[in-house]
């Protein structure tokens, strides 16, 4: 209960339950759907009023996500400075996009809902991409400084099941990397599908979306879970 509380008292932190109930609420109104059962309208509601909240909570983040960048021209790697960098700018055309989608639901301006909802998308799968970039790189990098432990120095066939339990035992001894892959790695198919790339369920992307929601909160409740610099 006090975590539940110390969660509701910050912003980021109603942001990321209201972003659970949202996805949970697409999960279960697809489910519901599929076996022809009722409630299906009050869930989309409630799922399309749980993004109209998030939204206002984002409102002026744009400007908080551009700023984040310039500690990061300090970064000595270039792969992760750059990647960064890309994805704060891209995060911030992705808010940017999403404030100006607020302001139509509010009816404060008249705006082209699907061109600003593409945009918005479109930016966000940027952002997601390289922060993967960076995901890939930190895991590339782990593993290459500990090859000596995977790799036997002879392989043969037997020794697949060993590299895959030693790969795996260097992962989660190193969680802010593996959350934050399976964070990004979720949500990338969330604006894939709404940009119509690939074609998934709204189950389905329920699903995804609340796991990437559960992983975020884990590391808000855990800092030390959280990638440095990011």
């Amino acid at each position: 209960m006090d975590q539940l509380i110390k969660l509701n008292n910050q912003t980021a932190g109603r942001d990321k339950i209201a972003r659970i109930l949202q996805y949970l609420s697409r999960f279960i109104w697809h489910n519901l759907q599929k076996n022809r059962k009722n409630g299906v309208v009050g869930l989309k509601n409630l799922e399309f009023q749980l993004s109209t909240f998030r939204k206002l909570l984002r409102f002026g983040r744009f400007a908080e996500s551009i700023y984040a960048t310039l500690p990061l021209f300090h970064e000595e790697e270039a792969t992760i400075r750059y990647s960064l960098i890309l994805s704060k700018i891209t995060n911030a055309l992705f808010l940017l996009a999403d404030h100006i989608l607020w302001l139509g639901r509010a009816d404060l301006c008249t705006v082209d809902t699907e061109r600003w909802s593409n945009l918005s998308n479109r930016y966000w799968l940027y952002s997601i991409t390289m922060n993967l970039v960076r995901d890939f790189y930190e895991i590339s990098k782990l593993l290459k400084s500990n090859k000596d432990h995977i790799l036997p120095k002879k392989f043969n066939s037997n020794d697949t099941l060993k590299i895959l339990l030693r790969t795996f035992s260097i992962l989660s001894n190193n969680q802010s990397i593996v959350i934050d892959t399976v964070k990004n790695s979720c949500d990338f198919f969330i604006p894939l599908t709404s940009l119509g790339h690939v074609k998934l369920s709204p189950g389905t992307i329920g699903l995804l979306g609340v796991i990437s929601s559960v992983a975020g909160l884990i590391v808000l409740l855990q800092p030390t879970k959280k990638m440095v610099p990011s």
